[in-house]
């Protein structure tokens, strides 16, 4: 029997990043440490000034995507005991579109003393929602034009992509504009530092930044009709070089080895996105299956051999998720964070008291109290959009909604109601892939949810009609990313050739099934139908109230 062979998966999250180190030959997490972030997400005010940001901004602080690799990576390699040798390749996923803006060698702009007060040069984190404007622009001037790359996105971008965040950076702050010799994800950006490579992915390219392997970017006709400042920026700023996902990136430098305790030149994969990476690791290599990644948001994403236009998605890729098919994304803005945000702000002492005495969390309890009634029991219905729609109406100007509350209505009721709104925007979504001809068979689920609230996974079974798998492993992403390191790496060095190969050794499903229970089903028919007539109402432009209230707030400062 030859010598055991690992590799590493570093997934880097909204507030901290993750470390694991897996046994190639069967997917085994051998260790795990996380490092949050010192300045986690960036909301409020610059680091250590008193500069505050306008609503809707999420930055990031580049120094916490190295510190994971100086801090983490060690600790793992500690608690092992692995010889660094027998370590054969490292993959990265990163949540997206995040953007950093950097020097030619790769340094960002916050790093630099003149540019450390300008919020524009830190990094915009993918739930920087300030490129709103520019996004619409985009949108009015793509369908003017009929530019055939809108049908692939469900026929709006987002503000939370590539090109709106930079086209806000010239905006608002043309000398960061000028400043930065390169707009970059910060997967590739991270590749970058460990491999001296600057590589781009056909993942992040193809579902943020409007690539295909068909096509390339946007045409520079376009971007001159955006504006004439933005021209030639894919070749002045970013690059036409686009790696595929399972390629190898390049070799760890001697200074990331001696940070991080490895070995010089050990294979790093090109970046991927944090959902993205997690079909593999929870068995989805093949069309039929739906990942849906549950937390503080949903990726919903799904495999096709054929080519389908679906409304509303957040975009296919030829080879964005498995190679040789086309992957499809959707996504809900707010699923984990809807619960958090009424836990921490609306539910009694008394609640927490109760919690207390039982010593468990008020979501326990509160799931608890919820799993008690039946459909349609607590007379509410909610819209899920307490931070925007991303699917099918891709808008995060749309806000929450709550119907049916009456002075006997419980805490209980409400988050339950919760619970349902986010599952009938998963029906939606998986309604609108059907009608476009994507099937969806079965649900896989994964994330930090699955784990924690059974009542949540089975009123989801119970909505949607079909069963729901729960992916094995607790950390998919960083399991998927370790995956694709072993894939970089390669069969000569006692890793795979394919990703097909390394997540039919390294993954699995659990026994645990949720199944749809038919009578609950029933009721659910019935109230899903009551949330498609509010969420077309109020989504449609049948009643833009939701619009109107935000931008008197916005007036009103």
């Amino acid at each position: 029997m030859g010598v055991k062979k690992y590799a590493i998966g570093v997934d880097y999250g909204t507030e901290s990043g993750r470390a694991v180190l897996v046994d190639i030959s069967d997917g085994s997490i051998v260790a795990m440490a996380v490092h949050a972030y010192a300045n986690g997400v960036i909301d409020e005010a610059l680091p250590g000034t008193e500069i505050r940001l306008e609503p809707d901004w999420a930055l990031q602080d580049p120094n916490d995507y190295l510190e994971v690799l100086k801090q983490a990576v060690p600790v793992v390699l500690k608690e092992s005991g692995v010889d660094p040798a027998d370590i054969i390749g490292i993959g990265v996923d990163f949540t997206a579109c995040t953007v950093v803006a950097a020097k030619a060698d790769g340094t960002p702009l916050c790093f630099l003393p003149e540019w450390r007060d300008n919020p524009h040069a830190w990094v915009k984190l993918w739930k920087h929602h300030a490129a709103q404007p520019e996004a619409n622009w985009l949108n009015e001037i793509a369908r003017e034009r009929n530019e055939p790359w809108l049908d692939r996105y469900g026929g709006k971008i987002s503000s939370e992509w590539f090109f709106p965040k930079v086209w806000q950076t010239l905006n608002e702050a043309p000398e960061i504009y000028a400043a930065a010799d390169r707009f970059i994800e910060g997967a590739d950006w991270i590749i970058w530092q460990m491999t001296g490579n600057e590589t781009r992915n056909n993942c992040t390219a193809g579902y943020k930044a409007i690539w295909s392997a068909a096509d390339g970017f946007p045409s520079e006709d376009f971007l001159k009709a955006l504006d004439p400042r933005l021209e030639t920026m894919v070749d002045e700023k970013m690059s036409r070089d686009i790696k595929f996902l399972g390629d190898k990136a390049g070799g760890l430098t001697e200074a990331v080895a001696a940070w991080m305790g490895l070995k010089p030149g050990t294979a790093v994969a090109v970046g991927n996105v944090d959902a993205h990476v997690s079909a593999p690791a929870a068995t989805v290599t093949e069309p039929g299956r739906m990942v849906i990644i549950m937390g503080t948001s949903n990726c919903h994403l799904i495999l096709s051999k054929e080519e389908h236009t679906v409304l509303g998605m957040c975009g296919y890729v030829a080879g964005g998720i498995i190679p040789g098919y086309f992957g499809y994304e959707a996504g809900q803005s707010c699923v984990g964070d809807h619960f958090a945000w009424f836990v921490e702000n609306c539910v009694p002492a008394s609640y927490q008291r109760e919690a207390a005495d039982k010593a468990i969390t008020v979501h326990e309890l509160l799931e608890a109290k919820a799993a008690r009634q039946k459909p349609g029991q607590h007379g509410l219905i909610a819209l899920d959009w307490w931070n925007g729609n991303r699917s099918v109406l891709v808008d995060v100007d749309l806000t929450g909604l709550l119907i049916g509350a009456t002075l006997a209505t419980k805490p209980e009721d409400i988050y339950r109601a919760l619970i349902e709104a986010t599952a009938f925007g998963t029906r939606m979504i998986i309604e609108t892939f059907e009608k476009s001809g994507v099937v969806v068979k079965e649900i896989v689920a994964t994330g930090g949810l699955p784990d924690r609230n059974k009542l949540l996974m089975q009123i989801y079974a119970d909505v949607t009609g079909r069963e729901i798998k729960i992916a094995a492993a607790a950390q998919t992403p960083a399991l998927g990313s370790a995956m694709f390191g072993a894939v970089a790496a390669g069969k000569a060095a006692g890793g795979y050739d394919t990703i097909e190969e390394a997540s039919a050794a390294m993954s699995r499903l659990r026994d645990e099934v949720f199944t749809p229970i038919p009578e609950h089903t029933a009721v659910y028919d019935q109230i899903y139908g009551e949330y498609v007539t509010l969420h077309d109402t109020f989504g449609r432009g049948a009643n833009d109230v939701m619009k109107r209230l935000k931008q008197l707030r916005l007036g009103v400062q």
